[in-house]
This record gives structure tokens, C-alpha cells and sequence, in this order.
């Protein structure tokens, strides 16, 4: 299994960012992906989910502000991220539950930061 996120970067108060996971080594299409963040000094967090069918969930902290979505052709899990605030900061992980493992990416950084 390997999970490789992108997008991440710098951006202001109030702007936007799309974060991408390219998923490979599994069936991408029969399991549910999630998103996760960890701020410094803080716990990883749940941001978001989706199942393998399309069915979202989001952490009350961003709901009405990011969006999940996956691409099972190309084998992506994408979170639009709107309106972004400084308490965004973190580094944003991908993630998927296969056979009894929690696999995780390596990340990728968003700084909100006028």
C-alpha cells in the first residue's frame, strides 16, 4: 500500500487549497479513505471520510468549508478545502484501513498565514 498526498502550500485567511492522495497497492475501490491533520503540538485528527460507495463525514470544525471526494479511475482521494482559517495549519494525511493495518502517507504541509 502506498498513499502520496500533494497540494499542500501556503495560502491566506480566506483562501483556498486542494489536496490530492494517490493510492496504489490496494483495491482502491473497495475501501473508504479518509483524511486526517496534525497541528503542532496537537493530536492527528479526523478531518474526513469517504466509503467506498461515496458517503461523506466531516469533523464539525470544517464542516460547510471542505469537501471529500474520490476518483476511482484514477485512484485519488481529493479534499477541497474553502475559507480556510489559521487554525487549518497542519500537516494533512491520507489514509486507509486494509486487512487489519492502518496505512498512513507521509503528508502534506498547509500553513494559513496572512
Amino acid at each position: 500500500v502506498q498513499l502520496v498526498e500533494s497540494g499542500g502550500g501556503l495560502v491566506q485567511p480566506g483562501g483556498s487549497l486542494r489536496l490530492s492522495c494517490a493510492a496504489s497497492g490496494f483495491i482502491f475501490s473497495n475501501y473508504a479513505m479518509g483524511w486526517y491533520r496534525q497541528a503542532p503540538g496537537k493530536e492527528r485528527e479526523l478531518v474526513a471520510t469517504i466509503t467506498s460507495v461515496g458517503s461523506t463525514n466531516y469533523a464539525d470544525s470544517v464542516k460547510g468549508r471542505f469537501t471529500i471526494s474520490r476518483d476511482n479511475a484514477k485512484r485519488t482521494v481529493s479534499l477541497q478545502m474553502n475559507s480556510l482559517k489559521p487554525d487549518d495549519t497542519a500537516v494533512y494525511y491520507c489514509k486507509v484501513d486494509k486487512g487489519g493495518m492502518r496505512y498512513w502517507g507521509k503528508g502534506t504541509l498547509v500553513t494559513v498565514s496572512s
